[in-house]
């Protein structure tokens, strides 16, 4: 893990928040190649969810919203929390959940408090006024929004059963214990669809969005050995869920929760109805019946596909006889696809040459970028460490049959190819 964190942060992809100020706990930015491969993997995902189907509908809900909707949805309730304890001592502060001892402080060894809860919503005031009216909340998931403009799409699109609402969007928790990187953090970001039913068929709906799950695991190239279910039993499930399904992750650091997918039955859309006195129906004109609709929710969170990219890709090999690291990204998320090298720096019609296939594949691909920098062996692991798929080279050879050498990452084996077909043959293996 301290392997790959280090790499994100030399080669640009994840930052830790605020660092020049010695950091803030739970907060990170992505860099220009984190960002690429964020937006490589929501731009998927909204592909396959939202624009490759019928009956999808995206929004994008704000993110501080009326406190009322928090109290409906049971979020300022206890089920909203996490045990806290907090030393006596040193006087740092622990989720109780996860020490040995809860009686003695894991750093100083000071004695610790009596557990209380701990509500994990950040708090703020909306207006120019400081008092319990203008208390409001950053959203701490973001389902809610999408349940609050249920009545919105129906009144707006006047869609048939089954139907989806689909939101990307940042969440906020005020986690006692941020830690592990990117997999429990303060700001975060989700993908997250609430699938609208009728409840009669809810068991059936369920496994299908089970099967669509593992669909986009395979899509951005996770190893399913590394993937599992787990049938989250009686207790442990969320207050609004009937049954879930948690698809873990083999993390560095253990096996974790990276998706989940829960029927919420119509605990949201009732309750919503209940405290807005806002009708949250929907009507079949066809069998003219008015009833409130269950839900299937799946629910992926952004970073954590991330990270499990990250730590799925990283690969530590020989090759040439040299010990080589790069990220074995599936070229569909990569947030390079190809780069453009001239073989050497000093000769003008090399370099030249090289810009110009450099812009061709700028205006075709987008994703290429262009190294002179240092020799031909440091440019390859300099783009295998970033998991670059494919290095084009020019050399003189090009000059004379205006053919180029292309390099895959994972084989290092090498191909001549007409400058002509060169944004075919990356097209055709990056989509």
């Amino acid at each position: 893990m301290e392997n790959i964190v280090s790499l994100c942060k030399r080669r640009g992809f994840i930052y830790q928040g605020s660092e020049i100020y010695g950091g803030l706990s739970g907060t990170f930015d992505y860099g220009p190649l984190g960002v690429a491969l964020k937006n490589n993997i929501k731009n998927l995902w909204w592909k396959m969810f939202v624009d490759g189907r019928e009956d999808m509908y995206g929004v994008d809900a704000a993110i501080i919203m009326n406190p009322k909707v928090w109290q409906a949805s049971g979020h300022l309730s206890a089920g909203f929390s996490d045990p806290l304890v907090e030393c006596g001592k040193c006087k740092k502060r622990f989720r109780a959940d996860q020490l040995e001892d809860v009686s003695i402080c894991p750093d100083c060894g000071g004695k610790l408090g009596i557990e209380r809860r701990f509500n994990l919503m950040f708090k703020t005031n909306v207006g120019a006024t400081e008092d319990e009216s203008s208390v409001s909340y950053l959203r701490p998931e973001t389902a809610q929004g999408m349940f609050v403009n249920f009545k919105n799409i129906i009144d707006s699109f006047h869609p048939k059963l089954p139907f989806g609402i689909a939101q990307i969007g940042k969440a906020f928790r005020n986690e006692i214990a941020p830690r592990d990187f990117l997999f429990r953090s303060r700001e975060f970001e989700q993908m997250e669809i609430e699938y609208f039913i009728r409840g009669s068929d809810w068991k059936e709906e369920f496994e299908i969005w089970r099967k669509h799950m593992l669909e986009w695991i395979n899509l951005i190239g996770l190893n399913k050995k590394n993937i599992h279910e787990l049938e989250v039993p009686d207790g442990d499930r969320a207050h609004y869920s009937k049954r879930t399904i948690d698809f873990e992750y083999d993390f560095p650091f253990g096996k974790k929760e990276l998706y989940g997918l829960a029927y919420r039955t119509d605990f949201d859309l009732s309750n919503h109805s209940r405290e807005s006195s806002a009708a949250l129906e929907y009507y079949d004109e066809e069998t003219k019946e008015k009833f409130t609709p269950h839900v299937i929710e799946p629910t992926w969170g952004l970073d954590r596909t991330i990270l499990a990219v990250l730590c799925d890709a990283y690969v530590e090999d020989e090759m040439g006889g040299e010990m080589r690291t790069y990220l074995k990204f599936s070229p569909r998320v990569a947030p390079v696809k190809a780069a453009v090298f001239p073989l050497l720096k000093n000769k003008p019609e090399l370099v030249e040459k090289a810009r110009g296939v450099y812009n061709e594949l700028k205006r075709e691909i987008g994703a290429v970028i262009f190294d002179d920098n240092g020799n031909i062996g440091k440019r390859y692991r300099r783009q295998d460490e970033i998991g670059t798929p494919y290095c084009i080279t020019i050399d003189f050879d090009t000059l004379g049959d205006d053919t180029v050498t292309v390099r895959d990452r994972d084989t290092g084996e090498q191909e001549r190819i007409k400058v002509s077909g060169i944004a075919s043959f990356l097209s055709e293996r990056i989509s």
